[in-house]
């Protein structure tokens, strides 16, 4: 039996005061939330992009700078603004001490995104090596850092002539096993995400990254047409106030959508802000319809881009992706953010309808549709329950883990759910998982083809409906049960085609769960190649010969054909640190609805015709 601490054991040595580096480093999730390696863009590097950015976006907010260059190299980044630059003197102060900067004097900055002078900080002390550069005025300074600690301060000299004003900042993210990780890497498709919101959200403002250029003309209006996946059911509606930016429509798919942002920050979380548009959108429409409808009713379909400008806004993370203010501004006469955007929709919403009576008729008829719709399912919805609760007591489809995305547990963000083909699969995934934090749902077999039903299918087919039920999705995402679910089944044909089932029911029936990012595609390794020393999984074709090389011709190989047949010692390499997960997205797809009627409807002829022209034989794909 291990012998207990005594008061002894804790003394005065026990005690550390850390520097503000320190800390940083120490505890990174304090103030940039999450580290990962870059395959999700929430991730810590994004972060630090983003937090450069921000200080740029601030300064064109006041007017100065409306250009902003952004390239990656490797893993390195520049960002060079053309606002004011900051002041030369207090160069090194505003990059690397803790709680130094301008914005805690709302006179110079408003309505910023940063206020607690902690964000750059924070990308300094994370940073393997960082440099900032001001220019003002025809003066130069350069300070140059490692791991967060002063490495060289320039003097004040001449800058170079013709060179404008402004604030040039490059670091490389720290590699080191305890923050990024030696693999870490940018994907750029994350980066264009986030400046296209900047774009959106900073009319006139140009960004250019790697040579591309992002500039909006429309503000959120633009944003929603690109989000878009189908046709609208009435022309968009674009609302514009002193601090207020809403754009919306409704489409022919099931949910909610919205995209929300508070001085340019985009709360992927939501907030108060977000919160005070659903209930005053509902407020507005039955106040000028006349009814009473139901407030699910009204939001179903909505596709919505909300902006607020708020004096210090209080976050609830340094992160920035929940807003948690009240009010629009310290004052107390300030309004609370709930009566600023319910008195705007209701003048300005109402106004619109008014003027818009097609578009009113369109939505009338939207709502109404709805409204069927949830009567003709209540009878069904209360059936199918009760057929849950029996076959709950004896279904083994969900191994459910112990932290939900709900609990204020500190790895709720990483509850998982694997949906998987088979007890096999379903068995070896349980056999290694965490059981904290990953969950696993088996499919009993290819799940039913949902393109064009109605949501009553739902409730019809017990897999579906106990798929719903795990998820805690029956009333929309708010209350989901895991921040990832990921889709397990084997890289082969059948494998591919539940793959598409199921990507055909979310899309269908919960297209948030992909567009608010919690979908994606296990991949799996497709050999095993290891001689007498060492074993390596490779996914691919080339990943295989690279091993071979490396290994020598006479190592076994290995090919798996399905999960099942991975045994729960290997498995765990690939659903633990390094497991490899591709995003479900929409980011580049123009009509989801084109997609699913070609994939998954019953236009047989066009489909055969395209196998038919497409079709490679696999010499040909080797000789590629």
């Amino acid at each position: 039996m291990a012998k207990s601490s005594s008061v002894s054991d804790y003394t005065e040595a026990n005690i550390r005061t850390l520097s503000p580096l320190e800390h940083i480093r120490l505890r990174p999730g304090m103030y940039i939330g999450r580290l990962g390696n870059g395959s999700h863009p929430d991730d810590g590097i994004y972060v630090l992009l983003k937090e450069t950015i921000d200080n740029a976006i601030d300064e064109f907010t006041m007017g100065f700078g409306k250009r902003v260059e952004i390239h990656l190299a490797d893993r390195s980044l520049y960002v060079r603004d053309y606002g004011r630059g900051i002041p030369l003197g207090k160069l090194t102060e505003c990059v690397s001490i803790i709680n130094t900067g301008a914005k805690y004097d709302s006179e110079t900055f408003k309505k910023a995104i940063g206020l607690n002078g902690v964000g750059q900080k924070a990308v300094n002390a994370l940073s393997l090596e960082y440099r900032a550069q001001s220019i003002r005025d025809g003066k130069s300074r350069l300070v140059e850092f490692y791991q967060g600690k002063l490495k060289k301060e320039g003097k004040i000299i001449d800058a170079p002539a013709g060179e404008r004003n402004g604030t040039l900042v490059e670091f490389t993210p720290d590699p080191d096993e305890k923050l990024f990780g030696p693999d870490f890497r940018f994907r750029p498709e994350f980066i264009e995400e986030m400046l296209w919101n900047y774009a959106y959200l900073n009319r006139g403002l140009t960004l250019v990254f790697n040579g591309k250029s992002f500039r909006s003309d429309n503000g959120l209006k633009d944003l929603l047409a690109k989000k878009l996946t189908g046709e609208p059911l009435y022309p968009m509606i674009h609302l514009e106030g002193d601090d207020i930016e809403i754009a919306m429509t409704h489409g022919g798919h099931y949910g909610e959508e919205y995209y929300s942002f508070v001085n340019g920050q985009h709360t992927t979380m939501g907030g108060t802000h977000l919160a005070a548009f659903r209930e005053a959108l509902v407020a507005t429409v039955r106040n000028f319809f006349k009814k009473d409808y139901e407030a699910a009713d009204i939001r179903q379909s909505i596709v919505a881009a909300v902006s607020l400008r708020v004096m210090e806004p209080v976050f609830e993370s340094q992160t920035k992706t929940k807003l948690g203010s009240n009010n629009m501004g310290p004052e107390k006469d300030s309004p609370s953010i709930r009566q600023f955007v319910s008195q705007f929709l209701q003048q300005h919403l109402d106004n619109w309808l008014h003027r818009n009576s097609e578009a009113a008729d369109a939505i009338k008829a939207k709502i109404e549709a709805s409204e069927r719709e949830r009567k003709e399912l209540a009878g069904i919805r209360n059936i199918a329950r009760e057929r849950a609760k029996k076959a709950s007591l004896h279904n083994r489809k969900l191994r459910d883990c112990r932290v939900h995305l709900d609990s204020k547990d500190k790895r709720a963000e990483d509850t998982t759910l694997f949906i998987v083909e088979g007890d096999s699969a379903a068995g070896s995934l349980t056999a290694c998982r965490d059981v904290q934090t990953q969950a696993v749902f088996a499919l009993k077999g290819k799940p039913l083809n949902t393109y064009g039903l109605t949501k009553k299918v739902i409730y019809e087919n017990e897999e579906f409906h106990l798929l719903q039920s795990a998820l805690n999705i029956e009333d929309g995402i708010d209350g989901l049960r895991y921040n990832r679910i990921i889709i397990a089944t084997d890289a082969d044909v059948d494998g591919m085609h539940i793959r598409l089932l199921l990507l055909s029911f979310f899309l269908q029936f919960f297209p948030e769960l992909i567009t608010n990012h919690h979908v994606y595609i296990l991949e799996t390794p497709l050999f095993r190649v290891r001689n007498k020393k060492q074993t390596i999984y490779c996914y691919s074709e080339a990943e295989k010969q690279a091993a071979l090389h490396k290994l020598g011709q006479s190592a076994e190989v290995t090919r798996f054909k399905g999960l099942g047949e991975i045994s729960a010692n290997e498995f765990k390499d690939f659903i633990g640190e390094n497991i490899r997960l591709e995003k479900v997205t929409l980011d580049h797809l123009h009509n989801a609805d084109d997609l699913l009627k070609f994939y998954m409807g019953k236009n047989t002829p066009d489909r055969q015709d395209f196998i038919i022209s497409n079709l490679r034989v696999e010499k040909d794909l080797v000789e590629a």
